[in-house]
């Protein structure tokens, strides 16, 4: 029955039965039949059918609860096993809002310096696709915002607190300030995240606060395509300081503190709630928190 479910929760995710079963893998005949033997087992329809996929039924609602419940459950089995045969093994993949890629790299080479056959997949995704990937077991943790938005029943552990920094370039009329206010960045030539991103949203109420309405000239869902706008000429750009920093070595750009209005986010690891967890997602998490602690 688990591949069954595997089907389920595919189908109640891409809500299209063509794209659930590329993403597994299988034909679209393979899956359909697969969903028909699984509604035959639990003697109830879980889909709505018409010429497409028409969402699920309240029993199917009901029942993607327990099949993410019975897949979680059943992949928390195989890792206590493996633990107790190979100790910390296996493969994490792990969803990281864009701006905290480079923490994403220190976790995750800080753990593997202390368990090398653990291996790791890192996605670069929005605070709200981390979240789905999460509940869809799609990923084993993410690093997000955890304080701007709800965030549901995870566990969490707290990396650090943003703090937000101008980019310019070297010949900016801002390059020699020690501090830059927000209200200053009014008429600008902005570069900055895409919408949907969570980072654009602080940014912009930080705007807001300061009574500034953001003109973004340009906008994307890659820092490193804002700091290069920011190198090509004529742009301005506000990241991360860590981020920031990053990405401008090298360059002939500067970063400068922004201040007045801005309130800091707290950004770190988030796992679905479980307890206990899966031994190498426990000692993440632990390795998380040694890592803030420091």
């Amino acid at each position: 029955m688990l591949d069954k479910l595997q089907m389920f929760i595919a189908v109640a995710k891409e809500g299209h039965f063509g794209r659930a079963a590329a993403s597994l893998g299988i034909t679209q005949p393979t899956l359909s039949t697969g969903i028909k033997q699984l509604e035959d087992q639990l003697g109830v329809q879980l889909i709505f059918r018409g010429s497409r996929f028409g969402g699920l039924t309240p029993e199917g609602q009901t029942a993607l609860v327990w099949a993410r419940k019975i897949v979680g459950d059943t992949r928390q089995l195989r890792e206590e096993m493996r633990f107790q045969r190979h100790g910390l093994s296996g493969q994490l993949r792990i969803a990281v809002i864009p701006t905290a890629l480079t923490w994403a790299a220190r976790l995750t080479s800080r753990f593997s310096e202390a368990h090398p056959k653990v291996r790791f997949t890192i996605l670069s995704r929005t605070s709200i696709e981390i979240l789905s990937m999460l509940e869809n077991l799609e990923v084993d943790a993410g690093i997000s915002y955890l304080d701007n938005e709800p965030m549901g029943r995870v566990s969490t552990e707290p990396l650090y607190e943003e703090r937000y920094m101008l980019v310019c370039a070297a010949d900016s009329a801002f390059a020699a300030r020690e501090a830059v206010g927000w209200e200053e960045l009014d008429g600008q030539k902005l570069c900055l995240l895409t919408p949907d991103m969570q980072n654009r949203r602080i940014i912009n109420k930080n705007f807001a606060a300061a009574g500034v309405t953001p003109e973004a000239w340009a906008e994307s869902n890659s820092t490193i395509v804002l700091v290069a706008n920011v190198e090509a000429g004529g742009f301005v750009t506000v990241l991360p300081e860590d981020m920031a920093r990053f990405l401008i070595s090298g360059k002939s750009l500067k970063i400068i503190p922004l201040k007045g209005v801005e309130v800091a986010h707290t950004v770190g690891l988030v796992a679905p709630y479980r307890e206990p967890h899966t031994p190498v997602l426990g000692t993440l998490l632990r390795e998380a928190k040694r890592m803030s602690a420091a």
